[in-house]
């Protein structure tokens, strides 16, 4: 497996990008945790819906599918996480939380999850 990406809101409705996500990345040979608010899984992983769960292990991409209002109560907990880069999907964009990141040397893009997949340069 490749680097663990972290999805933060998950969803088990395979109409959600979030879950089309989900699916390119297992199937790009991309390990992942879903993380949102629903309770369910995806794929067949559970989605984590507890922040303090044990289950946060080194996780190299967080891509985002939650909007920037929502995205505020995970911005330390996420800086904590350290992971390499923060992906903003179409929708997600936060300046706010960008500039955060780039100060604690977290990457980020503004970028689509499955379109990078697409085109091998996630």
């Amino acid at each position: 497996m490749k680097d663990k990406t972290l999805i933060i809101g998950a969803s088990n409705n395979p109409d959600r990008y979030s879950y089309k996500a989900a699916f390119s990345l297992q199937y790009n040979g991309y390990d992942f945790i879903p993380f949102g608010v629903k309770r369910g899984d995806v794929i067949g992983r559970t989605i984590h819906n507890d922040w303090n769960e044990n289950w946060k292990e080194e996780v190299d991409t967080v891509t985002m599918y939650i909007n920037p209002t929502l995205q505020e109560q995970y911005y330390d907990p996420i800086i904590q996480l350290k992971p390499r880069r923060v992906i903003f999907n179409p929708g997600t964009e936060n300046y706010k939380f960008s500039q955060l990141l780039q100060e604690n040397g977290i990457e980020y893009e503004n970028a689509c999850t499955l379109v990078l997949l697409n085109i091998n340069q996630y």
